[in-house]
């Protein structure tokens, strides 16, 4: 079976690894924790494996690691 078969309008529960992730919960997408967009599986590139986040793209990536704290903001 597919992974995304079937469960395409409904959120993905995701294990995020380093340069992975593991399907918990079959979904379509996940939400971006900083910006709250939802992000289709086949598009999700960024993620902190420390937090266990989403991110939809580098920009809120960024905004995710000053908000903890490792970057400083200018």
């Amino acid at each position: 079976m597919n992974r995304f078969e079937g469960s395409g309008s409904r959120e993905a529960k995701i294990r995020y690894l380093d340069g992975d992730f593991q399907i918990l919960l079959p979904g379509g997408y996940v939400v971006c924790a900083v910006t709250g967009q939802q992000i289709p599986l086949d598009e999700l590139k960024y993620w902190s494996v420390d937090r266990q986040e989403a991110y939809a793209d580098a920009d809120a990536s960024l905004e995710a690691e000053k908000r903890a704290g490792h970057i400083r903001a200018n």
